[in-house]
């Protein structure tokens, strides 16, 4: 059966109607595909993909050529879930022009259907233009990694009257600029059920805690797959499949040293007049 294509504005009804939102960030076609096939709502090819696919040490380095390239194969696996790229550091911070040029690549080349921004009020006027522009905007505030070093480090926001104050007005001011939903990362549980309640489009937590309208998780750490990975308190491990992975080629590996592999019945044979030519029956023997 065809899955039931998600939409923002599905999407808005489901926090309407108290229906919890699941998200996956995926960077690839068989990752999208199993996602789909596990009934996610919605699908986040995040810059992420820096520290988990490509193997920098933070989102910074990833290139709006990066992120395309990882949404086309995204949307070229799935068909009912709501894909949405990540717009990759300093590529909506320069020119309106600019920022639109980018947003109608990662549209047109990647085929996503909405974009995600990072950023509070300061870039309200910039996510209110590209909806204007006809994309749909998904907002994210909290820890927002492409400003890690303005920050100070990975920490959690919210924790006093302050940083709550401000997480508030950048969620009103986001709402009001057209953002169809806003990412919550990193903000404490007391403060993410204050913007929640006081919203009406939905929010979307990581490390955010259990009041938000919907959940999501790096594909990679929900299902450990990765080596070494850093455990995060906020991150519930669903499979080990990288131990999996590992013990499935260590046993490659040893059947091949042991010459195990190719067994018979993993190779191919010549007929037995041609096998013959080489001095051989065909079983293989001389």
């Amino acid at each position: 059966m065809e899955p039931k294509k998600m939409s923002t504005t599905r999407m808005k009804k489901m926090k309407a109607d108290g229906v919890p939102i699941s998200v996956v960030t995926a960077y690839d076609y068989p990752s999208a595909k199993l996602a789909e096939e596990a009934g996610v709502d919605a699908i986040l090819v995040g810059d992420s993909l820096g520290n988990v696919v490509l193997g920098y040490e933070s989102t910074l380095p990833v290139t709006l050529d990066d992120m395309i390239y990882h949404t086309k194969a995204v949307t070229r696996a799935v068909s009912g879930p709501l894909v949405i790229t990540d717009l990759p550091f300093m590529t909506y911070h320069g020119s309106l022009d600019t920022t639109l040029s980018n947003v109608a690549r990662i549209m047109r080349e990647g085929m996503a259907k909405a974009v995600k921004l990072e950023g509070g009020r300061e870039v309200a006027g910039t996510v209110e233009a590209i909806v204007k522009a006809g994309v749909p905007v998904m907002a994210h505030i909290g820890l927002t990694p492409q400003s890690l070093h303005q920050i100070g480090g990975y920490k959690v926001q919210g924790k006093n009257s302050e940083q709550a104050r401000k997480l508030l007005d950048d969620a009103l001011a986001l709402e009001q600029a057209g953002a169809f939903a806003i990412v919550l990362e990193l903000v404490t549980d007391e403060i993410a059920e204050q913007i929640t309640k006081r919203l009406s489009i939905p929010t979307i937590g990581i490390g955010a805690g259990a009041h938000c309208d919907g959940q999501v998780l790096v594909f990679h750490d929900l299902l450990q797959y990765a080596s070494g990975a850093a455990p995060k308190k906020f991150v519930k491990t669903y499979a080990d499949i990288g131990n999996d992975i590992r013990k499935g080629i260590s046993e490659f590996v040893r059947d091949v040293k042991s010459r195990s592999f190719p067994a018979p019945e993993h190779s191919f044979h010549a007929e037995l007049e041609i096998a013959g030519l080489y001095g051989k029956d065909s079983s293989g023997r001389e």
